[in-house]
């Protein structure tokens, strides 16, 4: 499994020698570092009550999937792909050390799952981009196949939490 896990590492990673691909791929990993979902929740919270409620629901999320995945990094301490294998070239700056899970794609699911359930005309916007990161963290070199797909279901789990226990 594990060689299996990293022959996909590098044949996504080898997307990073054709330029436009990586440069797509850098633009889609820096907007999940952060800064996209900190102005959608600033414009929701604008909107009104309701996009105030969906605001507090991300950011309360948001916090929940930061101490989670930081808690799992400690305890798990997996190097990143282009730490472990010298054919995978790094193509963009990781946040921190280990790779397991991805916590920009536990935000990026997370964050995604909210909003458009709050909101959905938002999906066809944040569905791509949401995929554009996960993926992102896999071309780039940075992040395993089973990292990306943990975060993702960590980040729908803690929607899905933060969706029953703070309805709208």
């Amino acid at each position: 499994m594990d060689r299996t896990e990293l022959n996909l590492c590098r044949q996504f990673n080898a997307l990073v020698s054709r330029t436009g691909a990586r440069i797509l791929f850098q633009i889609a990993s820096r907007l999940g570092d952060g800064i996209v979902w900190y102005v959608l929740i600033a414009m929701l919270a604008l909107t009104g009550r309701h996009g105030a409620w969906v605001a507090l629901q991300m950011t309360v999320s948001g916090l929940t999937g930061l101490l989670l995945y930081r808690d799992l990094k400690r305890r798990f301490v997996r190097e990143r792909p282009f730490i472990t294998d010298p054919l995978i070239k790094r193509a963009g700056v990781p946040l921190d050390r280990f790779s397991f899970p991805s916590g920009h794609t536990l935000h990026a699911v997370c964050f995604t799952t909210i909003a458009a359930a709050g909101f959905p005309v938002l999906l066809p916007f944040l569905l791509p981009l949401a995929l554009a990161i996960a993926l992102s963290r896999v071309v780039l070199g940075l992040h395993y196949p089973s990292d990306v797909l943990v975060g993702a279901l960590l980040g729908a789990g803690i929607a899905t939490a933060a969706l029953s226990l703070m309805p709208f």
